[in-house]
């Protein structure tokens, strides 16, 4: 694995943890962080041996926005510290839904495991926007999240304007943008931005349980298909998105997967996906 700094980098069998490592700065988000977490989830899409994503804090916090000291370099050097992190990146040339999704935070979405986001404390500012970009998100019931940027002078940055409504609807989005209130885990849950707020304890064993169901119970092929699928729907028509549907379908029937997984059914026994 490679050395990181901001960054830790864990793996158990199938399941890669990624883990924001600024603790005494509740991981506020630096450029080398990016960068890192860059790397890192491209590598692991590329990675056969890796089948999930999990992303994490260390210590009491996910993600308290970005450092105030990197803001403050923005302000005293406008336009050249803003594009350091994103410079710092070896980027391959845009194929499949990085061409739809582009700007920062488009490799998640193109990245062809499942990425699970364990919000385990507070999340604001771009640590919130980085985690709507997660596949699913699980947080502790008293997490604290705030979008912030309008306390701060900012915007509704790196897409949020255009997925927060999406996922919570316009006037919950927007609830949440112009404000910039604080509210729970718990709320997050109900408002439909994470999939379950958990007991503080329950958050890390529930998210891997998930993570190694995902990496050993289901095909990859049928994972990385169908996270494709959903996010180019949102530019496609129904009758386009069915279309695509009836090609992956039939694609399916000739692969391994599809074998192994009638086969492990019939004789009962636990499947041994190949990814193919």
């Amino acid at each position: 694995m490679a050395a990181y700094t901001q960054i830790l980098e864990t793996q158990q069998d199938g399941v890669l943890t990624l883990t924001l490592n600024r603790p005494e700065r509740l991981n506020a988000w630096t450029p080398v962080m990016q960068m890192e977490l860059e790397t890192a989830i491209r590598a692991a899409g590329d990675n056969p041996d890796v089948r999930c994503i999990i992303i994490t804090g260390a210590g009491r916090g996910f993600c308290a926005g970005a450092d105030m000291n990197h803001l403050q370099d923005i302000q005293d050097d406008t336009g050249g510290a803003a594009e350091t992190a994103t410079a710092a990146v070896e980027r391959p040339a845009p194929t499949g839904l990085e061409k739809i999704y582009d700007g920062r935070f488009g490799y998640l979405y193109a990245c062809p495991k499942p990425i699970i986001a364990a919000i385990n404390g507070p999340c604001a500012g771009i640590g919130l926007v980085f985690s709507l970009f997660a596949d699913l998100r699980f947080t502790t019931d008293d997490a604290k999240f705030t979008t912030a940027f309008a306390q701060r002078g900012l915007i509704a940055e790196h897409g949020i304007g255009w997925l927060l409504p999406r996922l919570i609807g316009e006037a919950n989005a927007l609830d949440l943008l112009f404000t910039g209130r604080k509210f729970t885990g718990a709320e997050a849950a109900d408002l439909g931005l994470v999939n379950k707020s958990l007991p503080a304890g329950e958050l890390m064993p529930h998210v891997q349980e998930l993570a190694n169901f995902l990496s050993t119970q289901v095909s990859p092929r049928s994972l990385a298909v169908m996270k494709r699928q959903v996010r180019a729907a949102y530019f496609q028509s129904y009758t386009e998105s069915l279309a695509e549907a009836d090609i992956e379908m039939a694609k399916s029937f000739t692969t391994f997967d599809f074998k192994e997984g009638v086969a492990s059914f019939v004789e009962r026994r636990a499947p041994a996906f190949q990814g193919k």
